[in-house]
């Protein structure tokens, strides 16, 4: 029974605690709910250049208004995300409030893997085969395949292709360019890919003045396996410039024209 009181007192202490802790809470979440939008932050999850700070400033101001001055706890985050996420080369958006009174948006911009020139209108496509425009900000590095492309897009277009047919022929299109940038050698040393009017694939080398059948892009190692065997057997025997045109695109066979 002695040791009642100090028990008591023990309760009493954790409660006055637990109604002190409560009542800072109440008051960081009413500093909080008055707490007003002082600017902007922009985080680049990547080191491409395809949008600027500036122009997330734009599409903000454009698109959602005034959040300057706007109490932090009303910005429609949701709102913030599917503005800039729909800008072509922006692959997503987080956005955020922070105690600081600050908006945080960090953006995931979409990487270019091929470039398709169709007449006057360029597009990049990303490894998952979206398409979108040529970005004024950007020169790209990526294999460029011009010609006959059989995807259908205008200016402006952003998405992925229309019909099954032309995704899978970009889906072919992805799976040649992902070989010959795993071998290195054919990235470095093929300077052109058309596509002719039949949907056959020309590859132009950076060295020599052969033209390289390849057809369409299907049995893609295979192909690149016969050229190998011509630069290794053919060109040794026949000397540089002989042949102008090697066609790889048959099963098991090399065909070459002067």
């Amino acid at each position: 029974m002695k040791r009642l009181p100090a028990t008591l007192f023990l309760l009493a202490g954790l409660g006055i605690l637990g109604v002190c802790i409560a009542f800072i809470f109440a008051m960081n979440e009413e500093r909080q709910r008055k707490m007003t939008c002082t600017g902007l932050q922009v985080e680049f999850a990547d080191q491409r250049t395809f949008v600027t700070r500036e122009d997330i400033e734009g599409y903000l101001k454009k698109e959602y208004g005034a959040y300057i001055g706007q109490r932090l706890d009303s910005v429609d985050l949701k709102k913030v995300e599917q503005i800039l996420d729909s800008k072509s080369a922006i692959r997503k958006t987080e956005a955020f409030t922070t105690p600081d009174g600050y908006l945080n948006v960090i953006v995931y911009q979409r990487e270019p893997f091929v470039r398709f020139q169709k007449g006057a209108i360029g597009f990049f496509a990303d490894e998952k085969g979206f398409l979108f425009p040529l970005q004024r900000n950007f020169v790209s590095t990526v294999p460029i395949i011009d010609g006959a492309v059989p995807l259908d897009f205008s200016a402006g277009f952003k998405s992925e292709p229309k019909s099954e047919s032309q995704k899978q022929w970009l889906a072919d299109i992805l799976s040649l360019v992902s070989h010959m940038n795993k071998s290195r050698v054919w990235a470095k040393n093929i300077a052109q890919i058309t596509v002719e009017g039949n949907g056959d694939l020309v590859l132009v080398p950076r060295q020599g003045k052969e033209r390289f059948l390849f057809g369409k892009p299907v049995e893609i190692g295979e192909k690149f396996a016969r050229i190998e065997k011509y630069y290794s057997a053919i060109l040794p025997e026949k000397g540089a410039g002989y042949y102008s045109t090697v066609n790889v695109k048959y099963h098991k066979q090399i065909v070459c024209r002067k």
